[in-house]
């Protein structure tokens, strides 16, 4: 087990310092660098733009601007080129921010998928199988953006009250339990819009497997035994069938960054999501790359994790 996991961990360390060459290579041939953003400013001279190149070391070659951000990233001394405030900090205010939004959506996804796909694959071809299933390939469907609009449009018409942002403004000097509550209001439409897609596809593969599972051979001998259907579901299928979700458990992680950018910015929420969307905009290339080499440790770490638990679920799977 311990040799697995240094082999896997070293595997992992490498791959992702090849990743970070790519993506570093990738977003400096992009047209266009820092010191252009505003080239039509009448106070920018050349001597400014040549000062800023030299500050940033982007007259070096492209594999020395590599290590000089490879080592301010270690040492956390690396700087914004937008405000030339420090990158961790900055990303790591915004993390907190992504991180209420990204668990919110998560348990929402994970706590309705599960009841509705087993309850479908059992009643199958029932109303309640046929209604699941039109209902979840329309939300598959419409776009995530087009139903934020539509949802902030209602709630504004029913409710008449701001869901834009993370607080209301004015709310400052409220009481707590007034901010609170202001904060968790703001906080479900946003959650419930991003889950929508995620419980409509998780919720068809988990009757997918439900029904492969019930198929089975253990699955009639334990219903001839005479076993309550509750424990013939959820005590044999269920555990059998839930094996495939561990590969999608390990992929939760990387969804703190990429799952959030589109729903960030309809809702004006100050996440990481949309921290790389503006970083990206002002050709802010610290910010940017060390979001995707976050992104590139979290992917690797999950798939470390699903590792992990496929032997820890399964004694069938040894890690040799």
């Amino acid at each position: 087990m311990w040799v697995f996991l240094l082999r896997a961990i070293l595997q992992r360390l490498v791959l992702l310092v090849v990743i970070s060459m790519i993506a570093f290579s990738i977003v400096h041939l992009a047209p266009g660098e820092p010191s252009e953003v505003d080239p039509a400013n009448p106070r920018m001279k050349p001597e400014d733009i040549a000062r800023i190149r030299a500050a940033f070391h982007l007259d070096e070659p492209l594999s020395v601007q590599y290590v000089y951000w490879l080592r301010d990233l270690a040492t956390g001394e690396l700087k914004s080129f937008k405000d030339s405030q420090p990158v961790l900090p900055k990303i790591w205010r915004r993390f907190l921010n992504s991180l209420p939004l990204f668990i919110c959506a998560t348990l929402i996804v994970w706590s309705l998928s599960f009841p509705t796909g087993i309850q479908a694959a059992i009643q199958r071809g029932s109303p309640f199988d046929r209604t699941t299933t039109f209902v979840a390939y329309a939300f598959i469907s419409i776009p995530g953006f087009f139903l934020s609009y539509l949802a902030i449009q209602w709630v504004v018409d029913l409710f008449n009250v701001p869901i834009i942002g993370m607080r209301t403004f004015g709310m400052e000097n409220a009481q707590p339990a007034f901010r609170w509550m202001d904060r968790l209001w703001h906080l479900v439409v946003p959650s419930v819009m991003s889950a929508i897609a995620g419980i409509a596809i998780l919720s068809r593969y988990v009757r997918s497997q439900m029904l492969e599972v019930v198929r089975q051979d253990y699955v009639r001998t334990a219903r001839a035994k005479g076993l309550p259907e509750e424990s013939v579901i959820y005590r044999h299928a269920l555990r059998n069938a839930l094996l495939p979700f561990v590969t999608m458990f390990g992929f939760l992680l990387p969804g703190l960054i990429g799952g959030s950018v589109i729903f960030e910015q309809i809702f004006a929420w100050p996440g990481l999501g949309r921290l790389g969307y503006e970083a990206i905009l002002a050709r802010d290339f610290p910010v940017i790359l060390t979001i995707n080499f976050i992104a590139a440790t979290l992917t690797l770490a999950g798939t470390l994790v699903s590792d992990i638990l496929y032997a820890v679920a399964d004694p069938r799977i040894r890690l040799q």
